[in-house]
């Protein structure tokens, strides 16, 4: 581990942020980590210096000194020790002059949580840390596909996009796998990442961690109990955001409630260093064509400009895999200057007789049903050759679903059956 100015080198080239052992080296003015614990005290009652270093998620002696600080302002007081020995820790609270100081710090911004970290530390932490920079093997793709019968070319069509970090349009009839690709590939990425759980743009913080998108691993050196960097940040994977029929172009600008003063960073932000699908594209109450105009600078030009509501504007790096996936042919979906920036258009075709085949075995095989071959056929002949019908990958699943859930309810062990399959035909398919 060796370490420079700003940042410390880490396993696999990383840079992870460093431990801040003073105020200046945290980046953020005295003033804000003084209200940041006012309002923490406010919030949680009397605590401890660990206590609260814990809550903003920087060092005690960094604390120990904003503690000293409040007490030298007449703005908290020491409430005696934890413990009846001399071994406990002192705890304080809000006094004098404090609780006025933590009410106006909390009428500017109702933020208590981890202190947040510069917006030159963050696009710092992007840029060494960039989607751009991981590699995906073509082994490495194929076991990520495996679940899925696929024709091996396409996994060269995609590699390539893929390790491009450019965007990409999946397309083609509905049902056959383009949302499960768009899912695998995100899921394929193996590097860990630093993901601040705020930061600060002009004075106003910026929530950026979400537990629902972002999933920490393990960092901690299990052969010391101290931390190994900046707690403000998070050890995660390369995070996947899927949206469908629900994004619209307000999901795409910063959130700011009024009542709590605090931002959250937009939806197709929080994927930054991973991978961001937008399924069913076409679907959305948005246009598509207005949703692409919005993302033609960031996909061009690899940054995205977001505005607080002073009317300060700020660049942010537009570090991700962006993955469009749509059952529309491309030309309807938007003109030609739109489509220019969508960079690699990949069609998801409909399987084969084969490949239905295929399908229709593993799903047999992954519900604990016996393949018949002679049912298959005969079914594959009537309902599909017979009448003309598309294969899609999906149809195999839900055929099968559909004859174990009326077999369980007859009290029958589940087995292929050709009246059930039937049945379950006119469901899929009505007439």
């Amino acid at each position: 581990m060796t370490e420079t100015a700003h940042q410390v080198e880490f396993q696999g080239g990383f840079y992870v942020p460093k431990i801040p052992s003073t105020i200046e080296e945290t980046g953020l003015e005295q003033e804000i980590l003084l209200k940041l614990l006012a309002k923490t005290l406010h919030t949680h009652g009397t605590m401890t210096a660990s206590a609260m270093a814990w809550e903003i998620r920087l060092p005690v002696a960094v604390v120990s000194t904003l503690v000293k600080e409040l007490q030298r302002l007449q703005l908290i007081e020491a409430k005696g020790l934890t413990g009846a020995d001399m071994r406990g820790e002192v705890r304080y609270a809000l006094g004098g002059r404090g609780h006025d100081y933590a009410l106006d710090a909390m009428a500017q911004s109702q933020y208590v949580g981890p202190a947040p970290v510069t917006l030159e530390d963050f696009v710092a932490q992007i840029q060494r840390q960039s989607i751009g920079t991981e590699r995906l093997s073509r082994n490495a793709i194929i076991a990520a596909l495996s679940h899925l019968v696929l024709p091996e070319s396409l996994v060269d069509t995609i590699g390539p996009a893929v390790n491009s970090a450019r965007s990409i349009l999946l397309y083609g009839e509905p049902g056959n796998g383009k949302t499960s690709i768009a899912e695998a590939i995100g899921k394929a990425f193996r590097d860990a990442i630093y993901l601040p759980y705020s930061f600060i743009v002009g004075g106003q913080i910026i929530n950026f961690f979400d537990s629902a998108v972002h999933t920490p691993v393990e960092a901690q050196d299990r052969s010391s109990s101290k931390p190994i960097f900046d707690q403000r940040w998070q050890l995660c994977t390369r995070p996947l955001v899927i949206t469908g029929g629900e994004l619209t172009l307000d999901m795409l600008d910063l959130a700011f409630d009024a009542a709590s003063r605090v931002y959250e960073a937009p939806v197709h932000f929080k994927a930054t260093g991973g991978v961001f699908v937008v399924d069913d594209f076409g679907r959305q109450r948005t246009d598509p064509q207005a949703v692409l105009n919005r993302w033609i600078v960031p996909l061009e030009r690899g940054f995205d400009q977001l505005t607080l509501n002073t009317g300060r504007k700020f660049s942010v790096p537009f570090d991700q895999l962006v993955i469009f996936s749509t059952n529309i042919e491309p030309k309807n979906l938007a003109d030609a200057g739109a489509l220019r920036r969508l960079y690699y258009k990949i069609e998801i075709p409909t399987p084969t007789a084969a490949d239905y085949h295929s399908i229709f075995v593993d799903v047999c095989e992954r519900r604990g049903i016996e393949f018949n071959l002679t049912i298959f056929e005969k079914f594959f002949t009537e309902y599909y050759l017979s009448k003309g019908a598309t294969p899609a990958g999906h149809h195999p699943r839900y055929l099968i679903d559909f004859v174990i859930s009326t077999c369980q309810f007859r009290g029958e062990s589940p087995y292929m059956n050709a009246t059930l399959l039937g049945a379950a035909w006119q469901n899929l398919v009505p007439r």
